[in-house]
């Protein structure tokens, strides 16, 4: 069993609200937290994500290659219990829905360096407990390593260039070595890609930068690096294979989960999440696309079942979670793990 000593959603929780249209102090997180993401589920607009490293009212979206924006009408806080939306449409229009998926860094100071950290970190929030950060950095043009804070090697680094227009960055030793240079993109539905000399290795102290690529290291320009150690009984990263039928691959984490993420590495396909909150029992059949600003979706066996234990694939689809013998990555983080420190056990939905 995944036993932890801290309750999940203390760290990770969905918030689901309507929109108003008028200044909008929403409560009911559990926490402060310092990386909010939020999608219209019932218009198209692009995922919004904002962090307090980068600073609030800084948004960057990973369904858009754009540089960082400056939202004066979306975000403008970060609450005790959640945060404050505004007027803009991407996070508060009178009369549609949204949800928002929140995680809690928090340490500021006192990062972890050794002899061979080369690249100081513009800002950073850190959270070790459960294996997540938020990195800034103003790239070098050179081979370098900086900091990530988490104690142990990161599985997964997504990065987004700040200041002028670039693609999501996504790479990950699941897929192959840190060597082969193999990597995704969130904001596309791209096949895995390979592109040498990005970042090569990562250790419990460091991520390694290979040289002076646009993606994550050009000279002068900003950069921030969301980087994921798994942490059993929170969270849960790794691959699976589709067998094409209605009835889908069990996938064990360890913890029912809060929400999964999920992308086709084999092939082209879009990158889907799916949380505990919307869409209420078994099968789960809510979602959105991060790489898409496309309205939530929802079939019947086009979902997925969230156990005690883990996931299961339901449906066929192609695109996205399910064909026949094609390779999937997913990220998955807990709502309870097996026994947690209350004693409570996880049931299915």
């Amino acid at each position: 069993m995944a036993y932890i000593s801290f309750q999940p959603n203390d760290h990770f929780n969905t918030k689901l609200y309507s929109g108003t249209g008028s200044s909008n102090a929403l409560t009911g997180v559990g926490f402060q937290p310092d990386w909010v993401w939020i999608k219209c589920r019932t218009d198209g607009q692009n995922h919004a994500l904002y962090d307090a490293v980068r600073g609030v009212q800084k948004k960057i979206s990973s369904s858009s290659s754009a540089a960082e924006a400056t939202a004066t009408t979306e975000l403008s806080a970060f609450g005790s219990d959640g945060f404050t939306v505004l007027t803009d449409g991407q996070v508060n229009a009178s009369g549609q829905t949204y949800a928002s998926w929140n995680w809690k860094l928090g340490t500021t100071s006192g990062i972890t360096t050794n002899g061979s950290t080369t690249i100081t970190p513009v800002a950073y929030s850190f959270n070790a407990t459960t294996g997540m950060s938020a990195i800034k950095c103003t790239g070098t043009g050179a081979a370098g390593l900086f900091p990530h804070g988490l104690g142990v090697a990161p599985k997964i680094v997504i990065s987004k260039r700040l200041n002028d227009t670039n693609s999501w960055f996504v790479q990950t030793d699941l897929i192959s070595s840190w060597t082969a240079s193999n990597y995704l993109v969130l904001n596309t539905t791209a096949a895995v890609g390979s592109n040498t000399g990005i970042i090569n290795a990562t250790d419990a102290t460091n991520v390694s930068l290979a040289g002076a690529d646009d993606w994550v290291n050009k000279s002068g320009d900003s950069y921030i690096h969301y980087c994921f150690a798994e942490k059993k009984g929170f969270s849960k990263f790794g691959t699976y294979t589709g067998n094409g039928n209605v009835s889908g691959p069990m996938i064990y984490t360890g913890f029912s989960p809060a929400a999964v993420f999920a992308k086709k590495h084999s092939g082209t396909g879009d990158w889907i999440l799916w949380d505990n909150k919307r869409g209420g029992y078994n099968e789960t059949i809510k979602r959105v696309y991060p790489n898409d600003p496309a309205v939530e979706e929802s079939s019947v066996n086009q979902g997925v079942d969230f156990l005690s234990n883990g996931f299961k694939l339901r449906g066929t689809s192609s695109n996205a979670w399910n064909s026949g013998n094609d390779k999937y990555i997913y990220l998955a983080f807990a709502a309870e793990p097996l026994v947690a420190s209350n004693g409570t056990p996880a049931t299915a939905r």
